[in-house]
């Protein structure tokens, strides 16, 4: 029985792939392998949903599929009603910074700011007012009157108070409250331009909200721990960071001071995951090889932090382990790729049935065709690969009076020679099927 695939998860996998980018839904169709690496997530998320925490590296080299495997995580993440938040670090968004870098990451982050009911983006309001909603009608539903509410969200807001900057976050949130009672739009907007690090000076903030900091470059660890807590207390599972393009910091960053700064505060985050010093939270970071391992301006440049990171010494000759923070990501294989592009073309015919019109045979003519054009080592190269497919794919579509022999007919030759197994891949492949 084939899948039963979303018109909107459809449009969303194939245009996304055809401008060369990850789709952030409908992931699950085309996922390849990574069953190992799915495992150890799943552990890490089971964690974070028992109070606790985690950290993870995920590092690859180019087209080993970082920025996939990053949104297929995000994906598994908000299915278990956890609270996802993503950014790509860049030069003006980073961990640390003094003009305001640090900031415009968490500021990126909070704007998209995902759930399961809102997987695109932007939930933080979402978040907001349902808690306090639901503290209202619980408090209501046992004879209290508004003046109870209030009196319930400060309760529930204490512990908060008690973390670092936790005062003026539980000062916001009630302030957050005071607007969703009086039906002040102003007010509201203004806690939530807050929560979303979008003041850039106390005295503004101060006016608008009468709190006297905000998040800026030197407190937006403090604030993630702090969201963190408050997503348990709204009812979701746990905060999820995900932050990709990590190699920014070691090949981009030329002030040697600005990047042992941000390898500081990774250090800091890493022993506080490790330590278990904070709760409901887990942050994945994707980057390359060079990132971790250049002795010269990665991360093995500062001893603290390369000493958390280090693979052991037996990690070596495909051998893996998965218990440590860093999940080294293999290149596909021919394998992998083959099935890939088998589960793109599903997803491709889905409403028309006629998959028919790009048989096996035709894959495999088309990966002798990208190996002719694209050097033997094209499997590299996933992302140039699938786009070529689904291009193909379309032409055929729209050009019906054509057939694939007549686009790929002198490499249509023996693929068997280049893969071992070409029995057909059935629905039961683990490399083919992954299930939320």
């Amino acid at each position: 029985m084939s899948k039963v695939i979303k018109r909107r998860e459809k449009d969303a996998i194939l245009q996304s792939l055809r401008a060369g980018v990850v789709p952030k839904i409908g992931l699950q169709h085309i996922q390849v392998g990574r069953k190992k690496e799915l495992e150890a997530m799943i552990s890490d998320f089971d964690r974070v949903e028992n109070d606790g925490s985690f950290v993870r590296f995920t590092i690859g080299k180019y087209g080993s599929g970082k920025s996939f495997f990053l949104n297929l995580s995000r994906a598994i993440a908000l299915s278990r009603n956890m609270v996802v938040i993503n950014a790509d670090i860049t030069t003006e968004r980073r961990l640390n910074g003094t003009n305001g870098q640090a900031r415009s990451l968490y500021a990126e982050l909070m704007r998209n700011l995902a759930t399961r009911s809102k997987t695109e983006g932007g939930a933080l309001s979402n978040i907001v007012e349902k808690w306090v909603s639901d503290v209202e009608y619980k408090v209501k539903q046992g004879g209290g009157a508004q003046g109870d509410v209030k009196g319930e969200i400060q309760k529930k807001l204490k512990p908060l108070q008690e973390l670092v900057s936790g005062y003026d976050f539980a000062d916001v949130l009630e302030k957050y409250y005071e607007g969703y009672v009086s039906m002040n739009d102003r007010l509201q907007d203004a806690a939530l331009r807050w929560l979303r690090a979008e003041y850039t000076t106390k005295t503004e903030a101060r006016e608008d909200l009468g709190v006297r900091n905000i998040i800026d470059d030197k407190n937006i660890y403090d604030y993630l721990k702090l969201f963190g807590s408050f997503t348990g207390m709204a009812g979701y599972s746990g905060l999820v960071v995900n932050i990709d393009e990590m190699g920014v910091f070691s090949h981009r960053l030329n002030n040697a001071s600005a990047r042992n700064n941000n390898y500081e505060m990774l250090l800091r985050i890493v022993n506080d995951c490790l330590q278990g010093s904070v709760s409901r939270l887990g942050f994945v970071f994707a980057g390359t090889e060079e990132f971790l391992s250049d002795r010269r301006r990665g991360v093995a440049s500062y001893e603290a932090l390369w000493a958390r990171l280090s693979l052991g010494s037996f990690v070596k000759d495909g051998l893996k382990d998965y218990s440590g923070p860093v999940i080294q990501l293999d290149n596909l294989t021919l394998e992998d790729l083959y099935v890939l592009l088998m589960n793109i073309r599903e997803v491709y015919f889905s409403e028309q049935g006629n998959s028919a019109i790009f048989p096996a045979e035709a894959i495999e003519a088309f990966i002798s065709w990208c190996s002719y054009k694209m050097g033997a080592e094209f499997f590299l190269k996933p992302r140039e690969v699938v786009r070529e497919f689904v291009g193909v794919l379309s032409v055929l579509e729209q050009n019906p009076e054509k057939n694939w022999q007549d686009l790929l007919g002198n490499y249509s030759r023996a693929f068997e020679d280049d893969v071992q197994d070409d029995t057909p891949v059935d629905d039961e492949d683990e490399l083919s099927s992954f299930k939320l």
